[in-house]
């Protein structure tokens, strides 16, 4: 028995390195900069990041769209999650399909397709001017609204494929049961389905929460220097400013925030257990 474990230990003993070296290094080195400055280990970084308007309104927006896109990618996911499990088989895998469809599309063809939508002389200016809604175009693009569209389209399908690997674990008798019983749609949600979903909405809520914080594309394309996400920031400090440090810190800031998200989602799923 002990050889069997000294022998698995020594095949498992590779790949521990490899993620070691791989996954904690590069994180490791991120801690260092991001409190590390010419007189030493200090906060002062945060400090000066938090200090200024411009970061203040960049951070806060990302975490206002993050919330909204997670939260919105919840509610329409259990909607679309409910409506797939209750599929026949056949039609339940062409469904998930179309589901997941979207993930194989480079996301800067999904994001500029949001731009044939939301253009000047684009398909909702264009319903708008023509049913005399407005005598010209309104800027659609580059505004908050634009961002949240395309993040939400571009994170919403690993909502639905969280919460429907979660719903299909559901005795197909329960919920059936409890409308005999007498309990409206509502109270089969909020007493039967949450609390049998709950650790697939902690998945999908956590990718889609850190994937809308941390995407570039949609945001650069969509919102451009007018409505800048933490990420694009990240990515003008590097590129623009040649400035590492704050970039750490808005790195680290990153980090931190996907971290609570999931500490949080997951404190709200074992709240009533």
């Amino acid at each position: 028995m002990f050889a069997n474990r000294r022998e698995g230990l020594a095949l498992a003993l590779p790949a521990a390195i490899f993620a070691i070296l791989l996954f904690l290094v590069p994180v490791a080195i991120l801690l260092s900069e991001a409190f590390r400055t010419d007189d030493g280990w200090t906060l002062s970084g945060y400090v000066e990041f938090f200090s200024k308007p411009l970061n203040r309104t960049v951070f806060f927006r990302s975490l206002k769209l993050g919330i909204l896109v997670a939260g919105t990618a919840a509610v329409v996911g259990y909607a679309a999650a409910f409506a797939i499990v209750g599929l026949g088989p056949t039609a339940r895998g062409r469904v998930f399909g179309l589901v997941v469809l979207p993930l194989m599309i480079s996301p800067v063809a999904r994001t500029y397709a949001w731009i044939v939508i939301l253009g000047r002389t684009g398909i909702v200016n264009d319903a708008i001017v023509g049913l005399g809604l407005s005598d010209t175009p309104i800027r659609l693009l580059f505004t908050e609204t634009a961002v949240y569209l395309g993040l939400l389209q571009l994170f919403m399908p690993l909502m639905i494929i969280a919460l429907v690997s979660a719903m299909e674990n559901i005795p197909s008798d329960v919920i059936p049961a409890a409308r005999v019983l007498g309990a409206s749609w509502l109270q089969v949600f909020i007493r039967i389905i949450l609390p049998l979903t709950r650790e697939g909405l902690v998945i999908g809520g956590t990718l889609v929460f850190t994937g809308a914080l941390t995407a570039y594309i949609t945001p650069a394309i969509l919102g451009g220097s007018k409505v800048l996400m933490l990420e694009t920031l990240l990515y003008q400090r590097v590129n623009v400013a040649n400035d590492f440090v704050s970039a750490s810190v808005i790195a680290m800031i990153l980090m931190v925030m996907s971290f609570s998200a999931n500490l949080v989602l997951k404190r709200i799923a074992t709240a009533r257990r």
